[in-house]
């Protein structure tokens, strides 16, 4: 997709082309009043303006239409100019503003949840706020908080973690710092959308313990923190999909959390008229399939009462008069503040860098010595991933030029080769100028020939192209389409890196076993209205073998071995493998073996498995850096700063050893239904409960210098636990230090509970020697459990376990305490 296709109109593109399902019926019963639940008034200005619209008016607002004006944002919906209601824009942003314009390119929310710091991410928030304002948006459709349930979610960089309590502080945050400028957040995706494969129609079955302990705590939070608005998911739960299921949006979301903004679809997430807008749904997205014409006539017909219209439009409203924007009190548009985005989103890349590995000394790097940089995205920018985060970044570095700035002698070798070599003319008969072929507007260019393979071999064929991806060069070889449109909406999801060459060219890619001899190969493209070009090339097993010797050869004379390692993930579709994709894994494996001081830099959106990790020297996690991610790893590297993130995912040792792992039920789900089946035991609750070791465990992150953990001590509170502790950094470096509070279960409680669960934590920053002593609050809901007989929570009482150290798998200190009421 290029920077100036967002992927809401893409999937606007697509949308007469989308199969709607009828609602489905079952589940958990919804609450018998939530068809007539009477709705509190939202003041005297919203009350007047709904006693003064039409019936046609008050629908406009409910779904969204083309904007006359568009910045290349997600959505619009129109206003009422007659009663001064102006129109909103709604704008992607989970990890900057997604407008056709320059904004901040802020790391992946997964490298801000890292820091384990709620102070920075009202600050990210505070930056994406702004710029929204300033790029003209209104409202924000972020952040994202739903769980990291499997490694495999194509999303999980665009999320904060599987942890409750850590994703409830951090998205509390982010929403106050977001709505502090004056822009309406709107947390996502409600509920339990946990991956991308079948999201539009898959069903997930989840106990009610399960769904209120784990995923909708962070949405709990967000509420509380006073989200504007909130995006139901695709899925269904429990055979009801999200946007017309009353027991999430009335039930939980409205008598039980007391929300009071408004609900919209995900886009093209709408499946009803009747069921959606009397279960709670307010606002159908981008358009108005269900809620234009066809809501307009079930009003007429008495189907679906004008009250309920009416209380959409209430919630609407009354959202926008709090922000000011329906009296004109809201502050006039800021101009963007470039340069403090970048500092928020430098800082934000160092404070998450996650040091998983570091023997012998490998880092810091030392200023001034010869590095050797390998791997393409070590001379390549990686800002971001696919889909809804990815934004048209001011200006976006390599590694190797931030690098080059800080040691002396830099060589660089690619490694791998990301967007193929030119095919040589030997091979093709006739001959043709495939390395920039051009098309001219209207005329059609065809090639018909042989391609000759010298031996039996593995090609990776890639085709780069200017056109849309829709309108690609068709590719047949031995009568077969090498690159085939993508079924749904896969073409517009392809990723962050790999799927634009650095040219700004689109790229495509097919890898299959050629045998020895002819093969035809048949090549026909349309200029179409503004001509086109392309070029279409390969890797093999000999170019790669090439590459690799060249890596190695770099290697083997320098001092360290700074290898970068990619994974590109994008909204739309999950990873098949925890491996790294390609030939990454033999790529590390000859380098180490060449250089035991090297350096793996991964920049991947999740965990990744390590087959080769005890031969390096170091692993420095950096997930999606974001636009300043050159400077930020450089910094880490050379030591400028202390590595101080910590996982918010555990990372399983392969793909065999982790929660959803030899259960299709689980995961992907089966004949449409995925089960929930390990209940709570999510994330590290499962590893605990199994006695499964992960490669690395939640939390877990290394420092440059070595921190003790004292004197560990508890007592109950009104409010929960008081919890303290003394941390001592014992190194000859200042340092971050993240100390953490786990609980164990209660004895009282006959319910399903973890062996322990995140209590607390504290980011701290100490100076070499330095002693600071820690109070952690932990509250009575983090003391509690979800009691299905009762629907609610439980306080867990009686004699309970506190631990404390450096991450779930690193606890060095025990006590018990007595929880009472």
């Amino acid at each position: 997709m290029t920077d100036t296709v967002s992927r809401r109109s893409a999937l606007r593109l697509l949308g007469g082309a989308i199969a709607v399902a009828a609602a489905a019926t079952g589940g958990l019963a919804p609450p018998a009043h939530a068809q007539d639940r009477p709705e509190a008034g939202a003041g005297p200005r919203v009350e007047g303006l709904i006693g003064k619209l039409t019936l046609d008016e008050k629908i406009s607002l409910l779904h969204g239409a083309t904007d006359p004006a568009s910045l290349g944002q997600a959505g619009y919906v129109p206003g009422v100019p007659r009663l001064g209601i102006p129109p909103l824009r709604l704008t992607d942003g989970p990890a900057g503003v997604r407008v056709t314009r320059h904004a901040t390119a802020l790391p992946a929310p997964v490298l801000l949840a890292s820091a384990f710091d709620p102070s920075l991410a009202r600050r990210y928030g505070q930056v994406v706020g702004r710029e929204g304002r300033a790029l003209g948006q209104d409202v924000l459709l972020s952040p994202m908080v739903n769980l990291i349930r499997t490694p495999y979610a194509g999303r999980n960089f665009e999320t904060l973690g599987e942890d409750p309590l850590l994703a409830s502080d951090l998205v509390a945050a982010e929403i106050a710092g977001i709505q502090g400028e004056h822009l309406v957040a709107t947390v996502k995706h409600f509920a339990l959308n946990n991956q991308e494969q079948d999201r539009m129609s898959v069903d997930v079955r989840v106990d009610e313990q399960t769904m209120h302990e784990l995923e909708l705590r962070g949405f709990e939070a967000a509420v509380n923190a006073g989200t504007g608005a909130v995006m139901g998911a695709y899925n269904k739960v429990n055979g009801t999909f999200a946007c017309e299921n009353a027991t999430l949006l009335t039930g939980v979301l409205r008598d039980r959390w007391g929300f009071r903004g408004w609900v919209m679809t995900d886009w093209f997430a709408a499946h009803s008229t009747v069921a959606a807008i009397t279960a709670g749904l307010d606002m159908e997205m981008p358009d108005g399939a269900y809620f234009g014409t066809a809501l307009k006539s079930a009003v007429q017909s008495g189907s679906v009462p004008e009250r309920y219209v009416d209380r959409a439009v209430r919630r609407i409203l009354a959202v926008m008069d709090r922000v000011g924007l329906l009296d004109g009190s809201v502050p006039p548009r800021p101009d963007r503040d470039a340069s403090a985005g970048a500092a928020v989103a430098l800082e934000v890349a160092k404070a998450g860098a996650t040091l998983l590995r570091n023997e012998h000394g490998t880092l810091p790097l030392r200023p001034g010595g010869g590095v050797a940089v390998i791997g393409p995205t070590g001379s390549l920018p990686f800002v971001s991933g696919g889909g809804s985060a990815h934004v048209v970044p001011d200006h976006a570095d390599s590694p190797l030029d931030a690098l080059k700035s800080r040691a002396g002698k830099v060589t660089y070798a690619l490694g791998e080769d990301l967007y193929g070599k030119p095919v040589p003319p030997s091979a093709l008969s006739p001959g043709f100028a495939g390395e920039g072929q051009r098309v001219a507007a209207g005329a059609i260019w065809t090639y018909d020939g042989t391609l000759t393979v010298a031996e039996d071999d593995e090609w990776t064929f890639v085709l780069h192209f200017s056109s849309a991806p829709t309108a690609r060069p068709e590719v047949l070889l031995d009568g077969a389409e090498l690159f085939p449109q993508a079924p749904g909406f896969g073409e517009f999801f392809t990723g962050g890196l790999i799927s634009a060459a650095p040219d700004g060219l689109s790229v495509r890619r097919k890898t299959l076993t050629l045998a020895k001899g002819a093969h035809t190969l048949r090549i026909t493209a349309q200029g179409g209205a503004d001509g086109l070009t392309f070029r279409l090339r390969r890797s093999t097993g000999a170019t790669r073998a090439q590459d690799v010797a060249e890596a190695v050869a770099a290697a083997q004379v320098a001092r360290d071995v700074v290898l970068f390692a990619y994974e590109d993930a994008t909204e739309g579709q999950d990873r098949g493998t925890l491996a790294l994709p390609g030939h990454q894994e033999r790529l590390i494996e000859a380098v180490t073996a060449a250089n035991a001081r090297t350096t793996v830099v991964l920049n991947t959106s999740s965990s990744t498995s390590m087959p080769w990790l005890r031969r390096t020297g170091a692993v420095l996690q950096m997930y999606y850096p974001g636009q300043e991610g050159a400077a930020a790893t450089a910094a880490v590297l050379f030591g400028e700063c202390d590595p101080g993130g910590r996982l918010t995912q555990s990372f399983p040792v392969d793909d065999d050893h982790h929660p959803v792992a030899g259960d299709p039920r689980r995961y992907p789900g089966v004949n449409g239904t995925e089960a929930y089946s390990e209940g709570i035991h999510a994330g590290y609750r499962w590893y605990d409960a199994e006695g499964v070791r992960p490669l690395f465990p939640f939390g877990h992150g290394l420092s440059y210098t070595s921190f003790s953990y004292e004197d560990l001590r508890a007592r109950c509170t009104r409010r929960g636990l008081e919890v303290s502790l003394t941390v001592r950094n014992t190194g000859r470096r200042d340092g971050v230090a993240v100390p953490q509070v786990y609980v164990g279960p209660s004895p009282h409680l006959r319910l399903d509970q973890a062996v322990r669960v995140l209590a607390g934590y504290r980011r701290l920053a100490l100076r070499a020697g330095e002693r600071r002593r820690v109070t952690l609050d932990v509250t009575a809901r983090t003391l509690s459990s979800w009691d299905t007989t009762r629907h609610g929570w439980v306080l867990g009482t009686g004699r309970r376990a506190v631990w404390a150290g450096a991450s779930a798998g690193d606890l060095r200190l025990r006590t018990n305490v007595e929880v009472s009421r």
